[in-house]
Protein backbone atom coordinates (compact mmCIF):
# COMPACT_ATOMS: atom_id res chain seq x y z
CA UNK A 1 0.00 0.00 0.00
CA UNK A 2 1.26 3.46 -0.73
CA UNK A 3 1.90 6.23 1.75
CA UNK A 4 -0.55 8.41 0.08
CA UNK A 5 -2.10 9.09 -3.55
CA UNK A 6 -1.11 12.59 -4.96
CA UNK A 7 -3.77 13.90 -7.38
CA UNK A 8 -1.34 16.07 -9.34
CA UNK A 9 1.70 18.17 -9.42
CA UNK A 10 1.39 21.39 -7.50
CA UNK A 11 4.95 23.51 -8.60
CA UNK A 12 8.54 22.72 -9.00
CA UNK A 13 11.74 24.30 -7.02
CA UNK A 14 14.92 26.08 -7.86
CA UNK A 15 17.72 27.83 -7.41
CA UNK A 16 19.25 30.96 -9.74
CA UNK A 17 22.32 33.16 -9.19
CA UNK A 18 19.92 36.21 -11.02
CA UNK A 19 16.15 36.03 -10.61
CA UNK A 20 15.91 38.58 -12.78
CA UNK A 21 17.52 36.42 -16.01
CA UNK A 22 15.40 33.65 -14.27
CA UNK A 23 12.07 35.97 -14.50
CA UNK A 24 12.79 36.67 -18.17
CA UNK A 25 13.23 33.19 -19.45
CA UNK A 26 9.88 32.26 -18.16
CA UNK A 27 8.62 34.95 -18.98
CA UNK A 28 9.28 34.15 -22.05
CA UNK A 29 8.39 30.29 -21.85
CA UNK A 30 4.52 31.95 -21.28
CA UNK A 31 4.35 32.10 -17.32
CA UNK A 32 3.18 35.22 -15.21
CA UNK A 33 4.87 36.85 -12.35
CA UNK A 34 3.05 36.31 -9.18
CA UNK A 35 5.69 38.07 -6.66
CA UNK A 36 9.07 38.75 -6.63
CA UNK A 37 11.30 39.58 -3.55
CA UNK A 38 15.03 40.00 -3.13
CA UNK A 39 15.15 36.21 -2.61
CA UNK A 40 12.10 34.60 -4.42
CA UNK A 41 10.58 34.35 -7.93
CA UNK A 42 6.70 32.99 -7.84
CA UNK A 43 5.57 32.22 -11.43
CA UNK A 44 2.04 30.90 -12.48
CA UNK A 45 -0.25 29.90 -15.46
CA UNK A 46 -3.35 30.48 -16.53
CA UNK A 47 -5.01 27.79 -14.12
CA UNK A 48 -6.19 29.14 -10.53
CA UNK A 49 -2.95 27.41 -8.64
CA UNK A 50 -1.48 30.41 -7.06
CA UNK A 51 2.23 29.62 -8.31
CA UNK A 52 4.31 26.53 -10.31
CA UNK A 53 7.72 27.77 -10.33
CA UNK A 54 9.20 29.07 -7.90
CA UNK A 55 13.38 30.29 -7.81
CA UNK A 56 14.88 31.25 -5.23
CA UNK A 57 18.56 33.06 -4.99
CA UNK A 58 21.54 30.95 -5.20
CA UNK A 59 23.59 29.04 -6.55
CA UNK A 60 21.99 27.03 -9.52
CA UNK A 61 19.88 23.67 -8.93
CA UNK A 62 16.90 22.16 -8.48
CA UNK A 63 15.48 22.23 -5.14
CA UNK A 64 12.14 19.92 -5.07
CA UNK A 65 8.83 19.19 -6.81
CA UNK A 66 5.72 19.41 -5.02
CA UNK A 67 2.40 17.33 -5.02
CA UNK A 68 -1.00 18.09 -4.46
CA UNK A 69 -2.82 15.57 -1.64
CA UNK A 70 -6.40 15.84 -0.76
CA UNK A 71 -6.38 16.11 2.70
CA UNK A 72 -4.07 17.23 6.06
CA UNK A 73 -4.71 13.44 7.22
CA UNK A 74 -2.62 12.38 3.95
CA UNK A 75 0.14 15.22 5.26
CA UNK A 76 -0.14 13.08 8.95
CA UNK A 77 0.88 10.10 7.31
CA UNK A 78 3.75 11.08 5.51
CA UNK A 79 4.99 12.50 8.49
CA UNK A 80 5.33 9.33 10.09
CA UNK A 81 7.78 7.97 7.36
CA UNK A 82 11.02 8.02 8.48
CA UNK A 83 13.17 11.53 7.84
CA UNK A 84 9.98 13.53 7.46
CA UNK A 85 9.53 16.96 8.35
CA UNK A 86 6.53 17.82 10.40
CA UNK A 87 3.62 19.51 8.81
CA UNK A 88 4.38 23.40 8.21
CA UNK A 89 2.41 25.92 7.01
CA UNK A 90 3.69 27.76 3.82
CA UNK A 91 4.05 31.51 3.56
CA UNK A 92 3.86 31.37 0.07
CA UNK A 93 1.04 33.03 -2.61
CA UNK A 94 -1.41 30.44 -1.96
CA UNK A 95 -0.48 29.73 1.75
CA UNK A 96 -1.42 26.00 2.60
CA UNK A 97 0.57 23.05 4.74
CA UNK A 98 3.35 20.44 3.31
CA UNK A 99 5.42 17.74 4.48
CA UNK A 100 8.69 17.26 3.22
CA UNK A 101 10.60 14.04 2.30
CA UNK A 102 13.97 13.69 0.59
CA UNK A 103 13.71 11.14 -2.60
CA UNK A 104 16.86 8.70 -3.63
CA UNK A 105 18.50 11.56 -5.60
CA UNK A 106 18.84 13.65 -2.84
CA UNK A 107 15.54 16.48 -3.69
CA UNK A 108 13.34 17.03 -1.56
CA UNK A 109 9.57 16.49 -2.19
CA UNK A 110 7.04 18.25 -0.53
CA UNK A 111 3.26 16.89 -0.01
CA UNK A 112 0.87 20.04 -0.67
CA UNK A 113 -2.73 20.98 0.77
CA UNK A 114 -5.32 23.61 1.32
CA UNK A 115 -3.50 26.13 -0.98
CA UNK A 116 -5.43 28.94 -1.80
CA UNK A 117 -6.11 28.97 -5.04
CA UNK A 118 -6.07 31.92 -7.75
CA UNK A 119 -8.51 33.21 -9.76
CA UNK A 120 -7.91 31.75 -13.35
CA UNK A 121 -6.36 34.00 -16.25
CA UNK A 122 -8.68 34.37 -19.38
CA UNK A 123 -7.34 33.25 -22.74
CA UNK A 124 -8.79 32.82 -26.15
CA UNK A 125 -9.57 29.13 -27.37
CA UNK A 126 -8.65 28.69 -30.88
CA UNK A 127 -11.22 27.53 -33.20
CA UNK A 128 -10.26 24.80 -36.02
CA UNK A 129 -11.80 24.58 -39.56
CA UNK A 130 -10.86 20.43 -39.75
CA UNK A 131 -11.96 18.28 -42.62
CA UNK A 132 -14.51 16.66 -40.76
CA UNK A 133 -15.88 19.72 -39.28
CA UNK A 134 -14.51 22.51 -41.56
CA UNK A 135 -17.12 25.56 -40.52
CA UNK A 136 -16.64 25.83 -37.12
CA UNK A 137 -14.96 29.20 -38.03
CA UNK A 138 -15.72 31.68 -40.33
CA UNK A 139 -14.09 34.81 -39.31
CA UNK A 140 -10.25 35.21 -39.93
CA UNK A 141 -7.66 33.39 -37.87
CA UNK A 142 -4.51 35.84 -37.25
CA UNK A 143 -2.10 35.09 -34.20
CA UNK A 144 -0.03 38.04 -32.85
CA UNK A 145 3.38 37.24 -32.12
CA UNK A 146 3.91 36.44 -28.58
CA UNK A 147 5.12 33.89 -25.94
CA UNK A 148 3.35 30.71 -25.41
CA UNK A 149 0.56 30.84 -22.68
CA UNK A 150 1.03 28.07 -20.13
CA UNK A 151 -1.64 26.42 -18.90
CA UNK A 152 -0.47 24.36 -15.80
CA UNK A 153 2.60 22.25 -14.72
CA UNK A 154 2.30 18.41 -15.80
CA UNK A 155 4.87 16.45 -15.20
CA UNK A 156 8.52 15.97 -13.53
CA UNK A 157 11.29 13.90 -14.97
CA UNK A 158 14.69 12.46 -13.32
CA UNK A 159 17.56 10.68 -14.48
CA UNK A 160 19.47 8.34 -12.47
CA UNK A 161 21.72 5.24 -12.66
CA UNK A 162 19.52 3.29 -10.13
CA UNK A 163 16.23 3.03 -12.07
CA UNK A 164 14.61 0.57 -9.77
CA UNK A 165 15.56 2.50 -6.44
CA UNK A 166 14.01 5.48 -7.54
CA UNK A 167 10.76 4.18 -8.88
CA UNK A 168 9.84 2.14 -6.30
CA UNK A 169 10.65 5.14 -3.73
CA UNK A 170 7.72 7.44 -5.53
CA UNK A 171 5.23 4.05 -5.81
CA UNK A 172 5.72 3.65 -2.69
CA UNK A 173 5.36 7.34 -1.36
CA UNK A 174 3.23 9.03 -3.93
CA UNK A 175 1.15 6.19 -4.93
CA UNK A 176 2.32 6.70 -8.76
CA UNK A 177 1.07 3.51 -11.30
CA UNK A 178 2.58 2.68 -14.07
CA UNK A 179 1.55 3.90 -18.00
CA UNK A 180 4.55 2.06 -18.87
CA UNK A 181 7.82 0.70 -18.23
CA UNK A 182 10.50 0.19 -20.40
CA UNK A 183 13.33 -1.99 -21.03
CA UNK A 184 16.80 -2.37 -23.21
CA UNK A 185 17.77 -6.20 -24.37
CA UNK A 186 16.14 -7.69 -21.43
CA UNK A 187 12.97 -7.18 -19.50
CA UNK A 188 14.76 -7.52 -16.10
CA UNK A 189 16.62 -4.43 -17.49
CA UNK A 190 14.63 -1.40 -16.51
CA UNK A 191 15.69 1.85 -18.14
CA UNK A 192 12.76 3.89 -18.13
CA UNK A 193 9.37 4.18 -16.42
CA UNK A 194 6.09 6.67 -17.35
CA UNK A 195 3.82 6.80 -14.20
CA UNK A 196 0.47 8.77 -13.60
CA UNK A 197 -1.51 9.43 -10.34
CA UNK A 198 -3.87 6.60 -9.45
CA UNK A 199 -7.73 8.79 -9.64
CA UNK A 200 -8.87 5.38 -10.14
CA UNK A 201 -11.74 5.51 -12.82
CA UNK A 202 -11.04 9.09 -13.52
CA UNK A 203 -8.78 9.98 -17.08
CA UNK A 204 -5.90 11.90 -15.54
CA UNK A 205 -2.57 12.52 -17.76
CA UNK A 206 -0.49 9.28 -19.38
CA UNK A 207 2.00 10.45 -17.52
CA UNK A 208 3.06 12.98 -14.19
CA UNK A 209 6.35 11.36 -13.49
CA UNK A 210 8.95 9.75 -15.85
CA UNK A 211 12.22 7.90 -14.26
CA UNK A 212 14.77 7.12 -16.72
CA UNK A 213 18.07 5.53 -16.59
CA UNK A 214 21.69 8.10 -17.44
CA UNK A 215 24.80 7.64 -16.20
CA UNK A 216 24.59 10.42 -13.95
CA UNK A 217 21.34 11.78 -11.38
CA UNK A 218 19.63 14.75 -11.64
CA UNK A 219 16.49 16.42 -13.06
CA UNK A 220 16.12 15.67 -16.76
CA UNK A 221 13.38 18.29 -17.25
CA UNK A 222 9.57 19.62 -16.09
CA UNK A 223 6.89 20.08 -18.00
CA UNK A 224 4.25 22.58 -18.58
CA UNK A 225 0.97 22.51 -20.40
CA UNK A 226 0.31 24.76 -23.32
CA UNK A 227 -3.43 25.58 -24.74
CA UNK A 228 -3.01 23.93 -28.14
CA UNK A 229 -0.50 23.18 -30.87
CA UNK A 230 -0.84 26.91 -32.32
CA UNK A 231 0.83 27.83 -28.69
CA UNK A 232 3.34 25.45 -29.12
CA UNK A 233 4.22 26.86 -32.26
CA UNK A 234 4.41 30.65 -31.28
CA UNK A 235 6.01 29.68 -28.21
CA UNK A 236 8.72 28.17 -30.28
CA UNK A 237 9.41 31.16 -32.79
CA UNK A 238 9.10 33.39 -29.85
CA UNK A 239 11.99 30.88 -27.71
CA UNK A 240 13.95 31.01 -31.16
CA UNK A 241 13.87 34.71 -31.79
CA UNK A 242 15.15 35.32 -28.28
CA UNK A 243 18.08 33.27 -28.21
CA UNK A 244 16.99 30.50 -26.53
CA UNK A 245 18.82 27.24 -26.31
CA UNK A 246 16.61 24.39 -27.86
CA UNK A 247 16.92 21.03 -26.96
CA UNK A 248 14.26 19.02 -28.91
CA UNK A 249 11.60 19.28 -30.93
CA UNK A 250 8.98 19.92 -32.49
CA UNK A 251 7.42 16.69 -32.43
CA UNK A 252 5.02 14.32 -31.16
CA UNK A 253 5.93 11.41 -28.73
CA UNK A 254 4.49 8.26 -29.12
CA UNK A 255 4.15 6.88 -25.36
CA UNK A 256 1.95 9.91 -24.17
CA UNK A 257 1.10 11.34 -27.94
CA UNK A 258 1.79 14.32 -26.61
CA UNK A 259 3.30 17.04 -29.15
CA UNK A 260 6.20 18.95 -27.24
CA UNK A 261 8.56 21.36 -27.87
CA UNK A 262 11.73 21.37 -25.33
CA UNK A 263 14.06 24.45 -24.38
CA UNK A 264 16.90 25.30 -21.63
CA UNK A 265 16.63 27.92 -19.19
CA UNK A 266 19.79 30.15 -18.71
CA UNK A 267 21.41 27.25 -16.33
CA UNK A 268 20.68 24.56 -18.61
CA UNK A 269 17.07 23.51 -16.76
CA UNK A 270 15.00 21.93 -19.66
CA UNK A 271 11.58 22.98 -19.26
CA UNK A 272 8.87 21.76 -21.69
CA UNK A 273 5.98 22.85 -23.60
CA UNK A 274 3.54 20.68 -24.77
CA UNK A 275 -0.21 19.55 -25.52
CA UNK A 276 -3.08 16.99 -26.57
CA UNK A 277 -1.11 14.30 -24.10
CA UNK A 278 -3.33 10.74 -23.93
CA UNK A 279 -5.64 10.02 -21.09
CA UNK A 280 -5.68 7.28 -18.86
CA UNK A 281 -7.44 5.67 -15.99
CA UNK A 282 -6.62 2.67 -13.76
CA UNK A 283 -7.16 -0.16 -16.63
CA UNK A 284 -5.17 2.18 -19.41
CA UNK A 285 -1.33 1.93 -19.89
CA UNK A 286 0.45 -0.30 -22.42
CA UNK A 287 2.67 -2.59 -19.78
CA UNK A 288 6.05 -3.40 -20.72
CA UNK A 289 7.94 -2.51 -23.51
CA UNK A 290 11.13 -2.25 -25.33
CA UNK A 291 13.54 0.88 -25.76
CA UNK A 292 12.69 0.34 -29.44
CA UNK A 293 9.06 0.60 -29.14
CA UNK A 294 8.96 3.63 -26.65
CA UNK A 295 11.50 5.78 -27.48
CA UNK A 296 10.53 7.16 -30.76
CA UNK A 297 8.52 9.81 -32.32
CA UNK A 298 5.20 9.57 -34.67
CA UNK A 299 6.32 12.83 -36.31
CA UNK A 300 9.10 15.08 -35.82
CA UNK A 301 12.74 14.44 -34.96
CA UNK A 302 14.42 11.83 -33.10
CA UNK A 303 15.37 12.58 -29.88
CA UNK A 304 19.34 13.88 -29.23
CA UNK A 305 21.34 11.73 -27.51
CA UNK A 306 21.71 14.68 -25.41
CA UNK A 307 18.12 15.20 -24.16
CA UNK A 308 18.57 11.04 -23.37
CA UNK A 309 21.64 11.38 -21.03
CA UNK A 310 20.77 14.87 -19.50
CA UNK A 311 20.36 15.19 -15.69
CA UNK A 312 21.07 18.50 -13.93
CA UNK A 313 21.70 18.75 -10.56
Amino acid sequence: MPVVKVSDMAFVRMNAPDLGKAEQFLLDFGMSTVERTPKALYMRGTDPDPFIEVVHLGEARVLSSAWYVDHVDDLKRVSQVPGATGIENLDEPGGGKRVQLTDPLGYKVEFICDRTPAKAMPTEPAQLNLAWEPLVRKTLQRFDRRPSRVKRIAHFVVSTPEVKKTLAWYREMLGLVRSEDIYEDDPENLIGSFNRVDQGEDYVDHHAFFCRYAPNQGMNHVSFEVQDIDDVMLGHDHLKSQGYRPMWGVGRHFLGSQVFDYWCDPWGRVHEHWTDSDRLNIQGGLGLLSKKQAFKSQWGPAGPKEFHDWATP
